[in-house]
């Protein structure tokens, strides 16, 4: 996924993923992007700056967090996951950098699940000590909301909204780590073509965004699961499937979007921001649909032919 604009245009794109990393990650953002940004480093020779960020790179991957059981698993998630993206990039160098990066969490997420396999109770920690952990960061942000409140505890209703939210996570952490590890993928190779004098275009316009169609099915297994009633275990894996696909999905939606209307104008982003703030759900919900129709009617080659 290689950009055409002029240099200099690079960094609003890896600007929006770093805030999608924000955004979803359960584990640190940091760890998630530094190790394979090293990794990528590492294999493409270290010299002059490359040096001193390698240096930075591996400070903040060994020293921020206590070291618990969570720290160890997130740290081993993103080598997997950085050592899975070098790979495809060596081996399969013309795929687009999403399907790299999609390639890479999947192939991170098998050797994750046959480790874990391994031990009958392994899996079981993991997940008690990463949902504690994201009840715990709710509580706390409710803590700081009394405290900048002179000691007022909170609504009942923002609590009720919060723990909600915390209970959400909680469910579908390992769609939320899948998403916010494409994410980081995306910022760490910008940083890297940036490092090795590869110019601002290391990710591609958003109106490009599209990933293997076959994925659909993945999206359609995870709704059977859901609604099948086979168990809490298969819904949680459907509802994973579901969230993680979804939001891939409304990605390539806002794709679409974007390339028929030839792009959005300051007023356009202005205007989107305030439709997911006083509408998310129906925006998020359009742009579901038009991903998922994208899959079957490939709209932006209609849009083509139509144009040419």
């Amino acid at each position: 996924m290689t950009g055409t604009k002029p240099p200099g245009r690079g960094w609003p794109r890896a600007a929006g993923l770093l805030g999608i990393v924000m955004a979803t990650s359960i584990v640190h953002p940091g760890v998630l992007i530094a190790v394979p940004l090293l990794a990528l480093l590492a294999a493409h020779g270290l010299r002059g700056t490359g040096i001193v960020t390698a240096a930075l790179v591996a400070t903040l991957i060994l020293a921020t967090g206590a070291r618990d059981g969570v720290w160890y698993a997130e740290r081993a998630w993103s080598v997997l996951l950085g050592g899975g993206f070098l790979a495809l990039t060596m081996v399969v160098p013309r795929w687009t950098l999403s399907s790299r990066a999609l390639g890479a969490v999947a192939g991170a997420a098998a050797a994750a699940a046959g480790v874990l396999a391994l031990q009958a109770d392994a899996w079981g920690a993991l997940d008690a000590a990463i949902s504690g952990g994201v009840r715990a960061s709710a509580d706390q942000t409710l803590a700081t909301l009394a405290t900048l409140n002179g000691g007022q505890p909170a609504s009942p209703a923002l609590v009720s909204a919060l723990q909600q939210v915390a209970e959400t996570q909680a469910t579908v952490f390992p769609a939320m780590i899948g998403l916010a590890s494409m994410a980081a993928l995306g910022v760490g190779w910008w940083v890297r073509t940036r490092l090795v004098g590869e110019g601002d275009q290391g990710l591609g316009p958003l109106r490009d965004f599209r990933f293997n169609d076959h994925l659909v099915w993945l999206l359609i297994g995870g709704l059977l699961l859901i609604f099948a009633q086979w168990g809490d275990a298969l819904a949680r894996v459907g509802s994973n499937a579901l969230v993680f696909m979804g939001a891939l999905y409304m990605l390539r939606g806002a794709a679409v979007f974007v390339f028929i209307s030839g792009g959005l104008s300051l007023f356009g982003y202005v205007t989107v921001l305030v439709g997911l703030v006083l509408a998310a759900p129906v925006l998020m919900g359009m742009a579901v649909l038009i991903g998922v129709g994208d899959t079957w009617l490939d709209l932006r080659s209609r849009v083509r032919e139509r144009t040419a």
